[in-house]
This record gives C-alpha cells, sequence and structure tokens, in this order.
C-alpha cells in the first residue's frame, strides 16, 4: 500500500540519533518527498551560476573547498540511501559508520570539474527520489541500525533532506558571499 501522510510526516525523537535532529529540524513543512525534490532545484539553481574557479574556493585553509563540499552531500545522501533501502527491505544486519573526512580525502573531487559534480548531485537526489518514492507504507516505519544507532527509514529520509539543506546554507553563508569576482 502507497504510505500515509502519516507514515511519511516529520519523525519523533527515538526514530534516531539525538545528532541528527540538527538535520530534521531544518527540513519545513511536512512533505518530505516534496522537501527532497525541492532540495534538488535550489542547489541545482545554486550551482548552474558558478564558475569553475569558484569549485576551488575554501572560507578558511583548513576547510572543505566548495567542490568537495558537493562532493561530501553526494557521498553522504548514498550512504543515507543505501541504509533506508537496507531497513525498508527489512534487513537487520546492522551497518556500519563511515568517517566523513577520508571520503572526502580520497574522493578525488578537487581533480573533477564543478559542472560534473553539480550534475552527479542531480543524479543521486533523483535516484534517492526514486527510491523512497517506491516504498510501501510498511517500509517507511522500519528499523535498523546504522553506526550503532537505531534509525527508521522515515527519519533516514529526512536526515538526507536535512543534511544537504545544511551544507547548502553553509555555502550560501560562507563560501559564495566572500568568491572573490573577476
Amino acid at each position: 500500500m502507497p504510505a500515509t501522510k502519516s507514515q511519511l510526516a516529520r519523525p519523533e525523537p527515538g526514530e534516531y540519533a539525538p545528532y541528527h535532529e540538527q538535520y530534521i529540524s531544518l527540513v519545513p513543512g511536512s512533505d518530505i518527498l516534496f522537501a527532497l525534490e525541492s532540495g534538488l532545484r535550489q542547489t541545482t539553481i545554486l550551482f548552474a551560476a558558478r564558475s569553475e574557479r569558484d569549485g576551488e574556493f575554501r572560507y578558511a585553509p583548513d576547510k572543505w573547498s566548495v567542490k568537495e563540499v558537493l562532493g561530501h552531500i553526494s557521498d553522504c545522501e548514498r550512504h543515507f540511501a543505501y541504509r533506508a533501502m537496507r531497513f525498508a527491505r527489512n534487513d537487520k544486519a546492522p551497518i556500519e559508520g563511515f568517517e566523513q573526512d577520508d571520503y572526502v580525502r580520497n574522493g578525488g573531487f578537487g581533480g573533477r570539474r564543478l559542472a560534473d559534480l553539480a550534475a552527479e548531485f542531480s543524479h543521486v537526489r533523483n535516484a534517492t527520489l526514486a527510491l523512497f518514492r517506491g516504498f510501501d507504507g510498511e517500509a517507511w516505519l522500519r528499523r535498523g541500525v546504522a553506526n550503532k544507532n537505531e534509525v527508521t527509514v522515515r527519519a533516514l529520509a529526512w536526515i538526507t533532506a536535512g543534511h544537504e539543506l545544511h551544507h547548502r546554507r553553509i555555502l550560501e553563508e560562507r563560501y559564495f558571499p566572500f568568491i572573490p569576482r573577476a
């Protein structure tokens, strides 16, 4: 059966680790699929006007470049979607966490074109949307253990949307206003 509004609603505390509240709380409204679609549109617009040179910018020497932030968003979305798929399919095997800094360090994002990374994010988000749209109502409420924390499929969808929004805001506030224009 298709998911109901209550099955897609904002997750309750206890459906995710307290750490993830910082992402879930950012997501506006009550329609997670709309929020994911909106995030795709807004992030696509954000990167459409960016030059290749913009992709190298860091707002501080020890911070990720714009390209690395965008690569990180796609990497994390893949992890969240994989977890959601496993748990939606009632896979009970715990999933280990991952070290985001190692992923960025080994991602090779600096050697890629910013436009290609933006296109990749679009493909990843569209695949995530297709996955979530295919879940029936019961799947959204299933639980699993990821990184030693219990989480529902529903919460993973909200975490995915919030994580991307969190990093988009950082890009908008700490990166793009300070990139020198030619």
